[in-house]
């Protein structure tokens, strides 16, 4: 047993570790909840040791508790978390406020404005690989530049989420390359190096993390990190990666071409380059390998927003079986929701549109309607917007060969058929979707030599896959345009309220 695999991802509203075998066999998975904190509209922010590092503690001491295994049992390990995040830390390695999330946090508009203005879009794009966006970390550390001057002075180091786990385990203070790569206007997306050529505007790139690729080692449990999670002093450590990097390369999404959706809180999309392609919607990042690339893209509220309709809207049903129930109803629906469409954009909207400012929208009520039709709607809202997403890749000719879904949202059946119905594509399932905790225990034997690529082979299964419905598909073909038409008529006045 002193080969076993530890994988640990921070989600956005809970966490999972698995043990894995080097085989790739799960021998036992835990999960444990957490919150986030939403402070002000458009704010997103979570307690890095309250949440981040508890859970990882928490997650050792379930996985590891004797029956039967043990911190001895582990060989290597690796984390993934939500990201990109800001977290700043001061001189002894503390964090000084809570940790600002990802692109669902919106805080910086107008540091994402000033730094157009004053480095100029052009040159950020060409520079950075991709336009500054709620999702980009350099703005938000200029806002707490701007708001938060007392807390600022006491900053010696900017981090992230996964990273900041590394710190707590290692000491170590690394980031792997794609996470990185959206800390713009810092790095230099062709070389994927820290750059100082605009960090005079944001801050010193020697106040950041070490770079590294994801399967590298990151380092090895120092003694209190051992003393905090019961895991054996000197074991390795891999770099890790963002939730979504993992969760791609849990399901072998690793070739170019390959497409990943991942059905979350959010949803997110990876998709496999040979090179760079360079569009102000869509996000340039490293790969989980080097030398690789790839082409991202985000939706900000998509299991956030089933999950808010949940508690809103369905407080009366037992909350295990809520969901079975609400996806029921909506499946007794036709397509279209009964004249139905609503824009998803319930904390603004990440790509393609990228709109800080967007919010949600429901058209076409009547006294006909139902719970189940605006669920329905909820879930065709959600379909469009990933067709929007889609279509933006073949646009600037990054060719999409296969797609695969995972996530919670794959739990649905209903939810994938109108999600392939809408976009027009075929969604493959694999074997088994543990997430990207099991993503990770694949880096942790990369890292500490047990396990190479080709292994993945081994890991990642096919299973089921889910085809357009042609009828479905040609009722959602005469909608999309009122859909993306909904948006564009409504902006201005959403915009000012």
């Amino acid at each position: 047993m002193t080969e076993l695999l530890l994988g640990i991802d921070v989600g956005t509203y809970s966490s999972k570790g698995v043990l894995v075998q080097p085989d790739g066999k799960v021998l036992r998975s835990e999960v444990v909840d957490h919150t986030i904190d939403i402070p002000h509209p458009g704010w997103a922010q979570q307690d890095a040791d309250a949440i981040w590092w508890a859970d990882v503690v928490k997650l050792c001491q379930k996985l590891l508790d004797g029956s039967p295994y043990r911190g001895d049992d582990v060989a290597a390990v690796a984390m993934s978390a939500i990201g990109p995040c800001m977290l700043p830390l001061d001189a002894g390695g503390r964090p000084l406020r809570p940790g600002i999330l990802y692109g669902v946090d919106t805080r910086a508009a107008s540091e994402i404005d000033y730094l157009n203005q004053k480095l100029g879009e052009a040159e950020i794009l060409d520079f950075s690989g991709m336009a500054l966006t709620s999702q980009a970390i350099g703005p938000k550390i200029l806002w707490m530049k701007n708001q938060e001057p007392e807390l600022w002075r006491q900053v010696d180091h900017i981090t992230t989420a996964s990273s900041y786990l590394i710190y707590r385990l290692t000491g170590e203070k690394v980031i792997d390359r794609h996470t990185a790569s959206h800390f713009m206007p810092l790095i230099d997306i062709r070389s994927l190096e820290w750059s100082d050529r605009y960090s005079s505007e944001v801050i010193e790139t020697t106040r950041l993390p070490e770079l590294k690729w994801s399967n590298e080692l990151a380092g090895r449990v120092s003694r209190s990190g051992a003393e905090a999670t019961g895991l054996k002093p000197g074991t390795p450590v891999a770099v890790g990666a963002v939730d979504a990097l993992s969760e791609a390369l849990s399901v072998g999404v690793v070739e170019p071409g390959d497409l990943m959706i991942m059905y979350g809180s959010t949803t997110f999309y990876i998709l496999v380059l040979n090179e760079p392609i360079f569009d102000p919607r869509m996000w340039t990042v490293a790969g989980v390998f080097p030398g690789q690339y790839c082409l991202a893209a985000g939706m900000a509220t998509t299991g956030s927003l089933t999950r808010w309709f949940r508690d809103e809207f369905a407080r009366e049903l037992p909350e295990d079986q809520a969901y079975g129930t609400l996806f029921s109803e909506a499946e007794q629906i036709e397509p279209g929701a009964g004249g139905l469409i609503m824009l998803p954009y319930f904390s603004g909207e990440r790509t393609p549109i990228n709109d800080t400012k967007a919010k949600g929208v429901i058209a076409g009520l009547t006294l006909s309607h139902t719970r189940a039709h605006l669920y329905r709607a909820v879930l065709e809202g959600v379909a469009y917007g990933t067709r929007h997403n889609l279509e933006t890749f073949r646009s600037i000719n990054a060719e999409v060969a296969r797609v695969v879904a995972v996530g919670g949202g794959t739990k649905s059946k209903t939810w994938l058929q109108i999600i392939s119905d809408t976009a027009g594509v075929d969604q493959m399932i694999p074997e088994q979707t543990i997430g990207a905790s099991y993503g990770d225990a694949f880096l942790a034997g990369m890292a500490a030599g047990i396990l190479t690529r080709s292994d993945l082979s081994l890991w990642v299964k096919p299973g089921s896959t889910v085809s357009p419905i042609q009828a479905n598909r040609e009722v959602y073909d005469r909608l999309y345009p009122q859909f993306r038409a909904l948006y564009e008529k409504t902006r201005d006045i959403v915009h000012q309220l």
